[in-house]
């Protein structure tokens, strides 16, 4: 019902105190609304089982690696988990007990990879019945899975009045926050607005995880493949911008062109690319 970030807390906290307070705040008010969006309910059901499955099968492979670099087995290729080489890699646990975590976590692994591959096709299959899903196909980046999770993060891209809302909501947005913005003049003694710029303080910490990952991994996916955005951010490049600042210029010019295209039901063009940042 409201953000809980932007509720100031302060004494000691409980049950009872919390909900006295909600309801103080409830009355007066001065509760901050959020969105909320029905319209595809199948298809956030969908995505969130298809992330969490992600997350235990990469769980359970760090663990594997774990295995055997505890026991000093260097482990640098995918090879470790590829069912036709896990023999070898075995034959390397001398102890009965480790051998024996081993083939338990294979097996984990095996099962949680299956039902990643359900759950991806189902997701695939749903996102389908949406008309954005092959409006967003056709951004640079945006692949099948990454369209379907837009799609069921945003829900719809009308909350946002402009591109900069977006940045905030993805964790692209740059703080400039700035506590002497007036400053007293030395000769004349009059207050004054400072001539020096803000500085930036780095990214918005209160975002949207998964949609960060999903512009962020666009941006690094585009570049080296012929095209407007590498284009664009070898020209970065070249003035002397950092290649991580590149790289997340390059992400916003890429959510930007989401919300366009979403917003305006047309396909993709490179025109879009100068009017993204």
């Amino acid at each position: 019902m409201c953000d809980p970030r932007k509720i100031a807390t302060k004494g000691n906290k409980d049950d009872q105190r919390d909900a006295e307070r909600l309801c103080e705040l409830l009355r007066l008010n001065a509760l901050e609304p959020v969105f909320h969006d029905h319209s595809d309910q199948k298809l956030k059901e969908l995505v969130r089982c298809y992330e969490a499955l992600v997350d235990d099968s990469l769980r359970v492979m760090l663990r594997i690696r774990a295995i055997y670099r505890s026991r000093a087995i260097t482990v640098k290729a995918r090879s470790v988990y590829h069912p036709a080489r896990r023999s070898e890699w075995l034959e390397q646990i001398t102890d009965g007990g480790g051998h024996f975590r081993a083939e338990q976590l294979y097996i984990q692994l095996d099962h949680l990879l299956e039902l990643r591959r359900r759950a991806r096709t189902m997701v695939l299959r749903q996102a389908c019945n949406q008309r954005a899903y092959r409006l967003l196909r056709t951004v640079p980046g945006i692949g099948p899975l990454r369209a379907a999770e837009i799609i069921a993060i945003i829900g719809d891209p009308h909350r946002f009045r402009t591109k900069r809302q977006l940045w905030a909501y993805a964790g692209l947005g740059v703080i400039t926050r700035n506590s002497g913005e007036w400053i007293a003049d030395s000769r004349t003694g009059r207050i004054r607005r400072s001539s020096r710029p803000p500085l930036t303080r780095g990214l918005n910490p209160n975002f949207n995880r998964p949609l960060k990952k999903i512009f962020k991994m666009a941006a690094h996916d585009v570049t080296g493949r012929p095209g407007e955005l590498d284009q664009s951010y070898e020209r970065m490049i070249a003035r002397g911008m950092r290649p991580e600042m590149a790289y997340l210029t390059l992400a916003r010019k890429i959510a930007a062109i989401v919300l366009a295209v979403w917003k305006k039901g047309v396909s993709f063009d490179p025109r879009l690319i100068a009017q993204s940042v």
